[in-house]
């Protein structure tokens, strides 16, 4: 298992209160749970606005997670992030490197 740090920018279009769980992080942690990874920590920043539009949008919710995954598994993640409609960006990094 790796660590691993990864930012997600999120549609602003899903309304939650900021106590209590994120549908679109909540079906994230499913996903790295399911592959047999564990989530350490999660940080909501809240909505900003972002630096250009991103799909019409001028603003995204900001969510940090530091999980534990098989480094093979990955690419698997990202495709997943990639297809769902709701994260506007995402970025993975191994902290440290």
């Amino acid at each position: 298992m790796q660590d691993y740090e990864m930012v997600l920018v999120i549609s602003p279009e899903i309304e939650t209160a900021e106590e209590e769980s994120h549908p679109t992080v909540d079906k994230v942690v499913k996903l790295i749970t399911n592959k047999g990874g564990s989530i350490d920590e999660i940080n909501r920043w809240g909505k900003r606005r972002l630096a250009y539009p991103i799909k019409h949008f001028i603003e995204g919710e900001y969510v940090l997670t530091h999980f534990k995954l098989d480094p093979n598994l990955t690419h698997e993640l990202e495709a997943s992030l990639k297809l769902n409609e709701d994260i506007l960006r995402h970025l993975l990094i191994r902290p440290g490197s």
